[in-house]
């Protein structure tokens, strides 16, 4: 089976940017203890501050959409949305290898 990455951006209300970004190391947090999970980095950008970015290595694409069914995404993802204007998947990867990944 082929690993699946993800790397997207969300949008957020003027001066939410760290409310979201606190929301997503929550999430970062609870990854810890998913195997399937090999990495889960959340960025911002000096440029854009009403911007944050996630880039995701999974085991497999199943891995990733089981995690979003989870209590604890769920409840994480119902705190981000009032704050959260719009999202964009910039790709879709096929992660084959490097430091970091399993």
């Amino acid at each position: 089976m082929e690993k699946f990455g993800l790397y997207g951006k969300f949008s957020v209300k003027e001066g939410e940017q760290n409310t979201l970004v606190n929301i997503l190391l929550e999430a970062a947090e609870s990854m810890q203890n998913l195997k399937d999970c090999e990495i889960y980095i959340v960025s911002t950008s000096e440029s854009e501050p009403s911007a944050v970015y996630v880039f995701e290595v999974w085991s497999d694409q199943q891995a990733h959409e089981a995690s979003l069914q989870l209590e604890v995404t769920q409840k994480l993802i119902a705190q981000a949305k009032p704050i959260i204007t719009g999202m964009e998947r910039i790709n879709t990867l096929i992660p084959l290898g490097g430091k970091g990944t399993v």
